[in-house]
């Protein structure tokens, strides 16, 4: 297998760990989610870390779930910074395995990722309707902490927050969105 075909099999899990057909039949994001997977997730405080090493993580998820080595997956795939999208996928993963695990309504970690998506406010950017410089603009806004005081605009709006989000690390906003939202 070369490197190219492992990361288009890597990007290709990391779909469709978020994306429901019964959902999604006609409607396809493919160009957004590449449009997230190549831009590098940077954060300016420090606690974030957490969500890039989760991020890096994810990719040995994949090789465990596809039966490859350590050794291959830190060749090929861990020769480049976490992406947006690998963050994302990976908090959406840990929001719902550490913490709103509920059997009886089952896997909701395609909900979270796209809450995130939609709050960034790139809910609409089907591929008929991808703008790249939109993207882009939303993506550098996240990442450099431009949006609101309350998250608006961020991966998280809490709206009756009593901190500037843009001073709190991104796993305390996803626990105070959840206490607001549940």
């Amino acid at each position: 297998m070369t490197k190219s075909e492992l990361n288009s099999e890597y990007f290709d899990w990391m779909c469709q760990l978020v994306l429901d057909r019964r959902y999604s039949k006609s409607l396809s994001y493919r160009k957004l989610l590449s449009f997230l997977h190549s831009v590098d997730f940077n954060y300016t405080i420090a606690m974030d870390e957490n969500r890039e090493e989760d991020g890096i993580d994810l990719r040995y998820r994949f090789g465990y779930d596809n039966s490859y080595k350590q050794s291959m997956i830190s060749t090929y795939l861990d020769n480049y910074p976490c992406s947006v999208l690998e963050m994302m996928i990976a908090l959406a993963i840990r929001c719902e395995e550490h913490i709103m695990d509920d059997p009886d309504i089952g896997d909701r970690t395609g909900q979270w990722f796209w809450n995130m998506v939609v709050n960034l406010g790139l809910g609409s950017m089907t591929d008929a309707k991808f703008d790249e410089d939109y993207a882009n603009k939303v993506i550098e806004r996240f990442l450099n902490r431009e949006y609101e005081r309350n998250g608006e605009g961020g991966l998280f709006t809490v709206k009756h927050s009593r901190r500037d989000l843009r001073t709190v690390e991104i796993w305390y906003q996803m626990c105070w969105y959840l206490d607001e939202i549940v």
